[in-house]
């Protein structure tokens, strides 16, 4: 689950980048894009501080107004449109971005639900949350397998993650997810909605659906079970496959 090098995050992390360049008008309509948890070597945050567009087969500088945030005391790169503030990220930045990206950092939050309702207040309105968590409670080689690596409080899965975005006013029925069979990591990308966070004491799946913010099939569990099964799930991914979470 752990990556040995900064280099090795990356790579998995091009696995969804990569996808969202499938989509060149969504790429050229972001002016600014915060990574949470952007590491000291800050790879992911580079890759989005150079993306470029091709014209008439010459390609251009997108120049996306980078943000990055972490505790380490510097970036070791540097580019004329990356800033970096040292932070921490459960915390509310002042600012706001077209896309928050998060990647191997949300599952050292002492607090998801607030974290996330913070990360909310740091989107435009519409905005994009891309998120990829692992989780601790997995198959591996057709076997359970639990784990609890150091500082990882939470065991998240798709159902519970669906839970936490929807409740801090996620748009998760027009979301994507992803998680492949025998493997830890959680995708995720959804969208701020015009529904402010909501007290999650008092909230229940039955006021999400009504909101509209959960994914219809999603929507038809708790219909008939009064609440959401993550073996009824059909859940879009970038690709535009979809993953049956009841295989």
């Amino acid at each position: 689950m752990s990556f040995t090098s900064a280099q090795e995050s990356h790579q998995h992390s091009l696995e969804t980048l990569e996808l969202l360049c499938a989509y060149p008008e969504f790429m050229e309509s972001i002016d600014s894009v915060c990574d949470i948890g952007c590491g000291k070597e800050g790879l992911d945050l580079e890759w989005w501080a150079t993306r470029e567009v091709d014209v008439d087969d010459v390609l251009l500088p997108l120049n996306i107004n980078c943000t990055g945030i972490d505790i380490n005391e510097k970036l070791l790169i540097q580019h004329d449109n990356i800033t970096y503030v040292q932070h921490d990220f459960e915390t509310q930045l002042d600012k706001q971005f077209d896309v928050l990206y998060c990647h191997d950092s949300f599952q050292y939050a002492l607090n998801p639900l607030l974290t996330l309702s913070n990360w909310y207040n740091m989107l435009i309105e519409g905005g994009m949350l891309a998120l990829q968590v692992p989780s601790t409670t997995n198959l591996e080689y057709n076997k359970s397998a639990y784990s609890q690596p150091n500082y990882h409080y939470y065991n998240h899965t798709v159902d519970s993650l669906i839970h936490m975005l929807s409740v801090n006013g996620f748009d998760c029925n027009s979301g994507f997810f992803q998680q492949q069979y025998n493997d830890p990591w959680i995708k995720a990308i959804v969208y701020k909605s015009d529904i402010e966070p909501m007290n999650p004491k008092n909230t229940s799946w039955y006021d999400l659906a009504d909101k509209g913010l959960l994914p219809k099939t999603g929507v038809e569990s708790i219909n008939k079970y009064g609440y959401m099964k993550r073996e009824d799930l059909v859940l879009p991914w970038l690709d535009y496959s979809n993953i049956w979470y009841g295989q």
